[in-house]
């Protein structure tokens, strides 16, 4: 493409200035023709469809409506979808493949942030932190310069579950650190876990020798509550459960369980449902630490997303394949 071509944003109106602001709006507008005030949200809308007719390219992101083989029929000149978001399967259909349309998704760029908090939770985590804090709260007292056995992030061993593009960014940020990471994913062997820099194990080992458990696995019907009782009660005493991943993964029932015992603790970004009912034990119960999914791109983050998306329609223009293309084959078994 040696020109600038159509493109059309679809997504939620309100989140265009927040993923676009001036500068990466400005950059993205100098690889594509595409007008800011125009945001679809229902394809059926008559503007939408006008702007269907002519777009060569469609940015979305959150809130984006579905894309069927009537949307598609509607959009005889699409060449590319260009996603500011992660997962795109609340909206792509298997219709765009069909049809050749390239999809390319901001995932990487949501990547790092999610890895970033888990980063610092592991390393709280590893010092006691979120627990010691409430335990000061309620004593008002504390051990002064007494040592604390038992903590500390020196070998302690972290167990990684999947190898997906945040399970990945989370080994490439714990490789300056004293901790001792290991990985367990059905899709990696062993090979494939070296060239990551770390030992495979299969998740029940994992978890019966990690002091600390992160999950990054996509949410599928066969990792619904792959975190159970069993495995639950596999965990060392003292272990640390962390899920910024999908809350269905981990049994919630299960894991109040353990929490009322107090043998584990556990920090949850996600939790099932979300958000979690006024009256969740999860709320109140010492061991856990519970945030309302803001381990995803926030702020000023989301700047990095529509970034992501500037780049893939330079690429485009240049004509490129795009950085971070998603492939139908793979899909089902990403986040």
């Amino acid at each position: 493409m040696s020109r600038r071509p159509q493109a059309l944003f679809a997504l939620a109106a309100e989140n265009v200035p927040l993923v676009f602001p001036p500068e990466v709006l400005a950059r993205l507008r100098e690889s594509v023709d595409i007008d800011p005030d125009l945001v679809v949200q229902d394809f059926a809308d008559p503007r939408a469809r006008d702007a269907l007719a002519r777009a060569e390219v469609l940015v979305t992101g959150w809130g984006c409506p579905r894309i069927d083989e009537t949307v598609l029929d509607a959009a005889p000149r699409l060449r590319a979808v260009l996603h500011s978001a992660g997962s795109v399967k609340s909206f792509a259909t298997h219709a765009l493949w069909e049809r050749g349309i390239a999809v390319s998704s901001a995932a990487v760029a949501n990547a790092l942030p999610v890895a970033e908090y888990t980063l610092a939770m592991i390393l709280l985590a590893g010092k006691d932190v979120l627990a010691t804090r409430d335990r000061l709260r309620t004593t008002r007292t504390s051990a002064g310069w007494g040592v604390i056995p038992g903590i500390g992030n020196h070998g302690r061993r972290v167990g990684v579950i999947g190898a997906s593009r945040i399970g990945r960014r989370v080994l490439e940020l714990l490789r300056p650190f004293d901790l001792r990471p290991v990985l367990t994913d059905p899709y990696v062997d062993e090979r494939g876990a070296a060239a990551l820099g770390v030992p495979l194990l299969p998740l029940h080992e994992l978890l019966r020798t990690s002091g600390i458990v992160t999950v990054h696995a996509p949410e599928t019907p066969e990792t619904h509550h792959m975190i159970g009782r069993r495995e639950l009660a596999l965990m060392p005493d003292g272990a640390v459960l962390i899920n910024t991943a999908r809350g269905a993964l981990v049994d919630h029932d299960a894991l109040v369980a353990e929490l009322r015992t107090g043998r584990l603790t556990a920090v949850l970004d996600v939790t099932d449902p979300e958000p979690l009912p006024v009256d969740s034990p999860l709320y109140d119960l010492p061991g856990a630490f519970v945030t309302p999914h803001l381990a995803g791109s926030q702020g000023n983050e989301l700047a990095r997303l529509g970034l992501a998306v500037a780049q893939e329609a330079e690429r485009l223009v240049a004509g490129e394949e795009p950085a971070h293309a998603i492939d139908w084959a793979v899909l089902a078994r990403e986040a």
